[in-house]
């Protein structure tokens, strides 16, 4: 991909879109190990711009990972050209608040890591790992039944699940076996370790959802951005 402009998302909680790379772990100043998720920012290509008076709301939409022109239908390289580019895996929307400023904002840019600075809080959000099709025992925990005193083709079972009075049906929710895994999770309020805006890495203390390679979603904390609202409305 060609060298493009980068530009810095302000206001809101903003977002940017990287590779979970693994995990490492970095030492403090006291010497404490810090364990750390590196997080793979790649370009981030600016491919539309959503403005209140056109749209109804603000936002960018982001093209992630391009990919080779032989995997891009008609429609989407449409799409692409206007940010000089042939296609991406992955597409998706950063909200942004109304009234802020879209100055820079232009297709074809890129939105820079810079965003982020060491110390503050971030949301990271992934789809977790799949497991497919799991147990009572995996999925909800559950203890099983006895090993022993006439026990035979039920140590896993979940047990009874329904009743023959009243309702006569199983209830709604009722823990069960069945798909577990790949969906949407955030952990919230992860502390950024470091930021290497020239490489576009970013360390974030602990662990994120996904698997490794999958694409994650790093935003500023919401929570954090409630208390500094809060803080200058007292």
């Amino acid at each position: 991909m060609e060298q493009r402009e980068a530009v810095k998302l302000e206001a809101g909680r903003g977002g940017l879109l990287g590779v979970k790379a693994g995990m490492s772990h970095v030492f403090a100043d006291d010497g404490s190990m810090v364990p750390v998720t590196v997080i793979d920012l790649r370009p981030n290509v600016i491919t539309q711009v959503k403005t209140k008076e056109k749209n109804g709301y603000q936002a960018v939409q982001v093209g992630f990972a391009e990919k080779s022109a032989k995997k891009v239908g008609k429609c989407e390289a449409g799409q692409a050209k206007k940010a000089n580019a042939v296609g991406f895996h992955h597409y998706q929307e950063v909200r942004l608040p109304e009234g802020a400023k879209m100055d820079g904002l232009d297709v074809g840019k890129v939105l820079d890591a810079a965003m982020f600075t060491a110390g503050e809080l971030v949301d990271v959000t992934a789809w977790s790992k799949g497991k497919g099709f799991q147990g009572v025992i995996k999925r909800h925990h559950f203890g099983g039944n006895y090993a022993t005193h006439g026990c035979s083709l039920s140590h896993r079972m979940p047990g009874a699940v329904g009743m023959n009075r009243q309702i006569g049906h199983v209830p709604k929710g009722k823990r069960m076996a069945g798909h577990m895994g790949h969906e949407r999770v955030t952990t919230q309020n992860l502390k950024v370790v470091a930021v290497d805006t020239e490489k576009q890495v970013l360390l974030v203390m602990g662990s994120v959802p996904g698997p490794r390679s999958g694409i994650v979603t790093v935003r500023r904390a919401i929570k954090s951005l409630g208390k500094k609202k809060a803080a200058k409305s007292a």
